[in-house]
């Protein structure tokens, strides 16, 4: 603990002093609003697919002529994550920067770094989302764009092949249950087919550890407490117990992953709202992709984000007016029909164009009260500490180093624990 500590406060230390430089260098600044007489430029960066489509950018530069957006999208959440605390407080990022809510404890110590979202908007969203990004000092430091509660999607046209039911309200009715009848299920799958019944580790494992309160670290103390956690020891080894003849070994965001939405190479995988574009937009040919209403053990959320505005941009008031408008209930709900990214706007999800929504590429499935569904089914809100991201990542690495071969499920799972103990 102790080097844990001597490292914190040279972080915190160096970090402060970027801060007084970095505001007494934009004291007074920030840019004019979108409503100005002078063009803007305003750079937005996300990652995978916020549903900010050019179609729908150009509705905001149409209403402010003043404006021209640039959305740059990275290749993954990692790259993403890395460029954002390499150049937060300096100079490089976008005038709008997504965020992972899994980097909210990290972002969370830079919160003097980031323009607070005013007062007003505070109300617009659920009280979890407000409540996560909100800093000691009480500002709310992100503008919360979705939430990730899930289902599960399946190929239906391998089903049938399988034997195994196709209609959605029957598959929902044969995934009712824990993990082992999710995993039971796979069994039927592989033993019908001999193919991989879902993605990878990776993903499986992410599904079942968000059911998890506290997976990581001591909520009240901050001690990390993931590698005695038993409920962390379990969930590892029945995911690979059951990849070893049910997964495909595709990590996501690889190009095999995208390419296995489209080919085949696998029949399930969990499936927060947000993912339904990413599978459209991989397989945009494939018929057979639809969605259950169920998730093992009950319900879970994966994933959500929000936008953040750098107090040292060049246009952080007109940043700040667009990142208003990206998260309105209005246009969270756009948002959801471009790519499935679930609103987290309390009016949104009373909005009737959420509930009746239909996605004609998922068989004209219900999504819209699909998903309503599975996150009134979520009941646990898992906490995340200060090194949420960096355990959680270091799993992620410890299960794909057993997939791919590189070493068994003991000998990764004693390595992950050595990388986890050196964080305390």
């Amino acid at each position: 603990m102790k080097n844990r500590a001597l490292r914190r406060v040279a972080l915190v230390a160096a970090v402060a002093s970027t801060s007084a430089l970095v505001l007494a260098g934009c004291s007074g600044g920030g840019g004019s609003a979108s409503g100005g007489d002078g063009p803007v430029t305003l750079t937005v960066a996300t990652f995978n697919d916020f549903g900010y489509t050019d179609a729908l950018l150009k509705e905001y530069m149409d209403a402010h002529p003043n404006v021209k957006i640039v959305h740059n999208k990275a290749a993954t959440s990692n790259d993403a994550r890395a460029n954002y605390f390499q150049k937060l407080g300096k100079t490089g990022l976008a005038d709008i920067e997504a965020i992972e809510v899994d980097w909210l404890p990290e972002v969370m110590e830079y919160a003097d770094l980031l323009a607070p979202v005013p007062d007003d908007l505070k109300s617009r969203w659920l009280d979890y989302k407000v409540k996560a990004a909100t800093s000691s000092e009480g500002n709310l430091i992100g503008y919360g764009t979705d939430i990730g509660p899930e289902g599960v999607c399946y190929r239906s046209d391998l089903f049938a092949a399988a034997g195994l039911p196709t209609d959605r309200e029957e598959v929902a009715k044969m995934l009712q249950g824990d993990w082992s009848t999710y995993f039971a299920a796979g069994d039927k799958y592989v033993a019908a087919t001999g193919k991989p019944f879902f993605d990878s580790a990776g993903g499986t494992y992410q599904g079942a550890i968000n059911q998890v309160e506290d997976a990581y670290e001591n909520p009240d103390t901050g001690e990390i407490t993931a590698t005695e956690n038993p409920e962390v020891k379990k969930i590892y080894d029945q995911v690979l117990k059951a990849s070893a003849t049910q997964s495909a070994h595709l990590g996501q965001w690889s190009d095999d992953w995208m390419a296995g939405l489209s080919n085949g190479a696998f029949a399930t995988m969990l499936c927060p709202g947000w993912m339904l574009g990413v599978i459209e937009g991989n397989a945009p040919e494939v018929k057979g992709w639809d969605i259950a209403n169920a998730f093992p053990g009950g319900g879970g959320n994966w994933g959500g984000s929000y936008l953040t505005v750098p107090s040292n941009g060049k246009n952080v008031a007109a940043a700040q007016e667009l990142a208003d408008w990206l998260t309105s209930p209005d246009t969270q709900i756009k948002a959801f029909e471009n790519a499935g990214t679930f609103p987290s706007q309390t009016d949104a999800l009373k909005n009737e164009t959420l509930l009746s929504n239909t996605n004609a590429y998922f068989n004209n499935a219900p999504v819209g009260q699909i998903l309503t569904d599975r996150a009134e089914a979520v009941k646990v809100s898992p906490y995340k500490g200060t090194f949420y991201f960096q355990i959680n990542d270091a799993m992620q690495k410890a299960l794909t180093r057993v997939e791919d071969g590189t070493q068994d499920a003991a000998t990764s799972w004693q390595q992950w624990v050595t990388e986890v103990d050196a964080l305390k």
